[in-house]
Order: C-alpha cells, then structure tokens, then sequence
C-alpha cells in the first residue's frame, strides 16, 4: 500500500625556537592531519547559492515532505529516497543548512575504517563510556548505545556518497582521534552541507525555502499532514500520513533561554538566528514531552562580536588557552562545560586561544576567522603578547613550558594528554581572544531509539518522528564536540529509514 511521508527537518622533539621567535620548522611526529593539508580540497558551501525549488510548484500531497533542511533533515529525506519513498524537503528560512552550516571541528564515529587506516585504536564501547562520562552519566544510554553503534557505518554511508571525511582531529573528553572532518581540515557543516544538498539535488528531491510548517495535523490519533505558510503570506494544507522533525533547537531564542535558563540570559550564541525552538512547541502541541530543557551548553571558545564560534579542533590539533596574566589555567580539552567554567573564572571572565603557523596549516577554519579580523598574529611571541597587552615574559614562559610538555608528552600543570602531537614552534604566532557562549541545547522532544515520538505515557504518536538537537537526552548534562554531527546524520538517517518502515 502506498504511503505518505512528511519529515520536518530543520542542527581535533624538543624546542628549537629561539625566545625571540615562535619557531623554526615543526619537528614534533607526524598526523593524519599534517599528511592531507598536502592535498587541499577546496569546499565552500553551496547553500547561499543553490537553487530552490520554485513555490508554485508546492504540491499538497507528498510521500516524504522535509520541512527545514538541516544536515538530519536532508539525510532523512535522502533514506527515506533510498526506500522507495519521494520526498520533499520545507525549510522557513531562505537558505538551506540550518545550525549544521555553523558546525566547525567534525564528526565523532569509532571503529572506522579511518581510524584504522591511520592506526587508531578505538571502540565503540570506549567511545560510549567517554560519551557518558561527558554527559555526567545522565544521557539515555539506549539512545547513546544505538548512537555509538551506528557511527562508524554513519561515515560510510556519507563516503558512499563522496562526503568524505577522512582526516581525524581530537575533541574535548575524547582519549583518541574520532572525530572525522574534511581532508583538508576546514569546517565540517559547510562542507556538509554542500554534499548533502548536491545528493538531494541528484535524487531529484525538491527543497521549498521561505517555508514554514505552523502545525502538525492529526486524524483519529495519527499524523495527517501539516499546515505550511509561505513566504509568510500565503497558507497551505500538505497531506502526509508520517512527518519527521528535526528542526534543530533553540539556541537562538532569547525568550525560551531566559524561560529556561535565566542566568544565560546575557550570553551571546553561536546558533543560526531559526533556531528557535519550533519543533519542539509543534511536537508539544500533539503531546510529545520534553527532556532537559535547562541543560544548554555553552561553547568555552567563542568570538564575542560578532558571535561566532572558534573551532574545538584549533586546541585539539596543539592550542592553548591564555589568561589576561598570560599564563595557562586549566586543561584546554577538558569537556565544555568545565573549561568554560574556567574561563569564566578569570579576569574579565575571557582568554585567549594560542596557538602558531602549524596548527593554522591543520586546521582550515582558521583561513574563515583571519579573514573575519578576529586573529592577531606576530613573528614571535614577544611581539604578540604586547598586542595581547599580556606580560611578555610571562606569556613566553608559557609557552616554552608548554612546548617541553610536548616534548615529555606529559603536561604536569594540568594533566592534559591528547592534542600534543605538536610542539608550538611554526614560524608564525596566533591569538584570538574568546569568551563563552551559548552554542547548544541538549534538551528537547523525547524519542526513543527508532527515532518514534514518545508522550510521557510511553506511547509513541503514529506518523511522528524526530531527529538531532530537536530531541533531547542522548547527551545528558554536556555535550561532547563531534558528537552533534553524528547524531544528525545518524538519527537523521534512522529517522527516514523509520518512517518508511512506518508506512509500508
């Protein structure tokens, strides 16, 4: 019997510089980073660009309609494709991508067939345990158990449609290299993005921006369809007999951040201005609940103005975090929560993010934040630190304290033990100053691990499904860098595959 299906989706040798300079040519060992910065793929995204199918041509049935496109949206859209269903992709902003466009240091997945290429030893269970630790212990761990297993065939499933990421990086919590990124080191979402949308285009998948679903119908107790209004004018009845959501947060609402998280009411964010938590009152409204809505992580490394992230895979891949006294304060690849506790512990409660030509060359965002003024650079670091206004002789210190650290592989101040494959000697020194932010909200819609909608009876509501940040729960207190990606991409591909299970 032929079904409708409707998704909504919208979410890593010794010191040889001189003093007086930062350094020489990096002696430190080698990494898979280092080795692909010799083939540079150059990704920009697509999404401001692309074209977007016309609103005349908005049909009022459909068997798959996608409403917001953001990376769990369009890989719902693309495995519902896959089986047999045709889907249509709504989105209410002008431009695909969503908060995934906003995504910087990678994809978190173990046992890949990258990790292994590279010599990585991981598991899926070492990975589950140090997710868990990162999230206090409260994340559901049905939820994080499937997350887990799933993530290494997450990374195929992209490679098999050339979104290859295939160059590893660390994250903050993270013991080895699991978190995957493109070859040349730029920032995942764009990159992303871009090849999402370029499989949505080649499967003939229509994607309606200025496209905004108002509410989610019902028929004797099942999904129905929804109601959409276009370009904030003109309404629409689209009929459907199953809807995926996965319009991502609400990062970027003042109002639900101040409702439920008053003291963050002053932070600025890094989410793209639609996150504002639609989803979640659509799914409400139908008597889905919500999990840990108070628990909204705020990102330790952020530019203030304007907001915009700084890449956990700048520490990841060698940097450091310097105080105003130029002195470091804390291990910089702690889990988020905590090394923003630290910040916020300091003079004028910001820092600096430290790092020299080396780390710049493994990890490409940096080339976006040189080129948005937020870096300050100098040939040694003398020279740098008087344009932090920092004490020079302190600031140096630190940083030849930091590279003898490296070189012992032991870092007695604050016990760090990854991101020190490389010793900050380049010929270059770096410095953007950072200061907290609010970058994600844990909380959200509760499903289960087949991506069904659940009312707090633990029924679930037939036809509704959910993926990625709009949900709650797979994160617990704290989320872990890297892990975002893969839980849209995984839960987003669960989520289509679900739904036209659902129907058939």
């Amino acid at each position: 019997m032929k079904s409708r299906l409707i998704t909504i989706a919208a979410g890593l040798a010794m010191v040889t510089a001189s003093l007086s300079g930062c350094g020489n040519s990096n002696t430190s060992k080698k990494s898979s980073a280092s080795r692909s910065t010799k083939k540079t793929t150059q990704v920009t995204s697509s999404a401001s660009t692309a074209k977007y199918t016309p609103a005349k041509d908005l049909k009022s049935k459909y068997d798959v309609i996608i409403v917001g496109a953001g990376g769990a949206g369009m890989s719902a859209a693309l495995a519902a494709k896959d089986k047999g269903l045709n889907p249509v992709i709504l989105e209410k902003m002008p431009i695909a991508g969503g908060n995934t466009l906003k995504a910087s240091s990678g994809m978190n997945a173990s046992e890949t067939k990258i990790q292994k290429k590279d010599g990585i030893k991981d598991t899926n269970q070492k990975f589950y345990e140090e997710t868990l630790k990162g999230g206090h212990g409260t994340n559901d761990k049905k939820m994080l158990r499937f997350f887990v297993n799933h993530s290494a065939s997450a990374i195929d499933w992209l490679d098999s449609m050339d979104i290859k990421l295939n160059n590893l990086t660390i994250s903050g919590g993270m013991s080895v290299k699991r978190t995957h990124r493109p070859a040349d080191g730029s920032a995942v979402g764009g990159y992303l993005v871009t090849g999402l949308l370029r499989n949505v285009k080649k499967q003939n998948i229509p994607v309606f921006v200025n496209t905004d679903v108002t509410k989610i119908n019902q028929a004797n107790g099942k999904v129905s369809g929804v109601k959409v209004k276009i370009n904030q004018d003109k309404t629409k009845t689209i009929n459907s007999k199953a809807v995926v959501v996965t319009t991502g947060g609400y990062g970027a609402s003042k109002k639900l951040i101040k409702k439920y998280r008053p003291d963050l009411a002053n932070y600025v964010t890094t989410n793209q201005k639609g996150s504002t938590g639609d989803g979640i009152k659509l799914i409400t409204a139908m008597g889905g609940y919500t999990v840990d809505m108070n628990k909204i992580q705020i990102h330790p490394t952020v530019h203030q103005k304007p907001a915009y992230l700084i890449g956990e895979a700048t520490r990841g891949e060698g940097g450091i975090l310097v105080n105003q006294n130029g002195k470091r304060f804390v291990n910089e690849l702690k889990t988020r929560d905590l090394v923003s506790a630290a910040i916020n512990k300091q003079p004028n409660k910001d820092a600096y993010v430290v790092f020299d030509s080396g780390v710049k060359a493994r990890v490409g965002s940096i080339a976006q934040y040189q080129k948005l003024g937020f870096v300050k650079s100098a040939d040694s670091w003398t020279a740098l630190a008087k344009k932090l206004n920092v004490p020079s002789s302190t600031f140096k210190t630190t940083v030849t304290d930091w590279n003898q650290a490296v070189k012992n592989q032991k870092d007695p101040d604050f016990k760090r033990t990854t991101g020190m494959d490389h010793q900050l000697n380049g010929k270059t020194c770096y410095a953007i100053k950072i200061a907290p932010g609010i970058h994600y909200t844990m909380g959200g819609v509760k499903i289960n691990p087949q991506t069904e909608v659940l009312k707090k009876s633990g029924q679930t509501i037939p036809g509704l499904f959910a993926a990625g940040e709009v949900t709650g729960g797979l994160h617990g207190s704290n989320r872990i860098g890297g892990n975002s990606v893969a839980e849209i991409i995984i839960f987003g591909r669960q989520a289509g595959t679900e739904a036209a299970k659902y129907l058939k």
